[in-house]
C-alpha cells in the first residue's frame, strides 16, 4: 500500500473513532466536563482535533479556506454533540478528499507553511498529525470512560 493510501486508511479509521467516541458518551453534558486533573473535556479536545486537521490538512493543502481560531478549540463549551458529529463527519470528507488527490511524490515535498522550527516534509507532518490525532483520540477514550458515569 502507497504511503498516501496508508494515512488516508489511518485518518478515516481514526476520524471515525473520534466520532464513535462522542456518539458514546451516555450523558452529552459530560463530554464538556472538566475535573482537577482532567483540564480539557472532550469536547474540547474534539474542536482542536478538527481545527488542527482543517488548518494543515484542509486550508493548507486542500485549499479549503478554512480560517483557525485557535483559542476558541479550548474556550467554547456546550455545543451540541449532533453539532460536533457533523464536524467530524465534514472532517473526514476534507481530509479524505484531499490526500486522495495528493500524489505519492508530494509526500516529500515541502510543507507549504512551518509548523514546527523548520520546514518539515509533507509526509513528515501528515505523519506527525495522525499520531496527534490518536494521541487525543486516546484521551478522549479515558476522558468517557472516567467521568461519563
Amino acid at each position: 500500500m502507497a504511503h498516501c493510501e496508508t494515512l488516508r486508511t489511518l485518518f478515516n479509521r481514526d476520524l471515525n473513532k473520534l466520532k464513535l467516541e462522542i456518539e458514546s458518551y451516555k450523558n452529552e453534558a459530560k463530554i464538556w466536563t472538566i475535573d482537577e486533573q482532567i483540564l480539557n473535556s472532550a469536547g474540547n479536545l474534539c474542536l482542536h482535533l478538527i481545527g488542527n486537521l482543517n488548518t494543515y490538512i484542509g486550508a493548507t493543502l486542500g485549499n479549503s479556506g478554512y480560517v483557525r481560531h485557535r483559542e476558541l478549540e479550548f474556550s467554547l463549551k456546550n455545543i451540541p454533540r449532533a453539532e460536533l458529529i457533523t464536524k467530524i463527519e465534514e472532517m473526514i470528507v476534507v481530509v479524505d478528499a484531499t490526500l486522495s488527490n495528493l500524489p505519492e511524490e508530494e509526500l516529500e515535498h515541502e510543507f507549504p507553511i512551518i509548523v514546527f522550527e523548520d520546514k518539515d516534509s509533507i509526509g513528515f507532518i501528515l505523519t506527525h498529525l495522525t499520531t496527534h490525532l490518536t494521541y487525543h483520540l486516546g484521551q478522549i477514550n479515558y476522558h468517557r470512560r472516567l467521568l461519563d458515569t
